[in-house]
C-alpha cells in the first residue's frame, strides 16, 4: 500500500466538486443537476468507472472545463470518483443538487482553493482517503473580520 498526492489548483475564476459516486450514468446526472439548477453555469465534469473498460466518462457545455477535469481525473485515478469544474456560479448553488444525484456517496471537498487530494494505492487500485483543502487557519478572527466576512457576503449577493 502506497500513498499519494495529487495536486488540483485551478484558474482563479474556477471553482470545483470532487465526489465519490457509483454508477455509469453519474456524468449524465450530474449534467443534468448542474443544467436545471444554474442553467447559466460553465461546467466540465469526469468521472472515473471502477469496472470494465476503467475508462475517464466526461461531459459538460465547456469543452475547456470538460477536458480540463477528463485530465485531472485520469491523474486521480481512482475508482468511482468525479470532479466537476464551474465557472459562472459558486459550488454552493450547485451542492445539494448534486447531493440528490441518486448514486452519489460523497462529497470530499467544494472550493476554489489549491487541494491535494490524499491517495492510497493498491494492487487494485486507488481511492480517495481525504482532502487538504487550502491552508490551515492562522488564527482567530477579530470584530474587523467579522465586519468583512459580513460584507463581502453582502457583496456577492448571499445576504441582504
Amino acid at each position: 500500500m502506497e500513498i499519494k498526492v495529487v495536486e488540483l489548483e485551478f484558474e482563479e475564476d474556477i471553482n470545483f466538486i470532487l465526489g465519490q459516486s457509483h454508477f455509469i450514468k453519474t456524468v449524465e446526472d450530474l449534467y443534468e443537476a448542474i443544467v436545471n439548477t444554474v442553467p447559466h453555469a460553465k461546467f466540465g465534469i469526469a468521472f472515473a468507472e471502477a469496472s470494465g473498460d476503467c475508462l475517464v466518462r466526461h461531459a459538460g457545455n465547456d469543452e475547456e472545463l470538460e477536458e480540463l477535469a477528463a485530465d485531472k481525473m485520469l491523474d486521480i485515478a481512482a475508482g468511482h470518483s468525479f470532479l466537476i469544474l464551474l465557472r459562472n456560479a459558486f459550488p454552493i448553488n450547485v451542492l445539494q443538487r448534486i447531493k440528490d444525484v441518486p448514486e452519489v456517496v460523497n462529497i470530499f471537498c467544494a472550493t476554489a482553493n489549491p487541494v491535494q487530494v490524499l491517495l492510497v494505492e493498491t494492487q487494485q487500485g486507488r481511492g480517495i482517503i481525504g482532502v487538504i483543502d487550502g491552508e490551515s487557519p492562522r488564527k482567530i478572527e477579530k470584530e474587523e473580520d467579522i465586519i468583512q466576512r459580513k460584507q463581502f457576503l453582502r457583496k456577492i449577493g448571499y445576504k441582504f
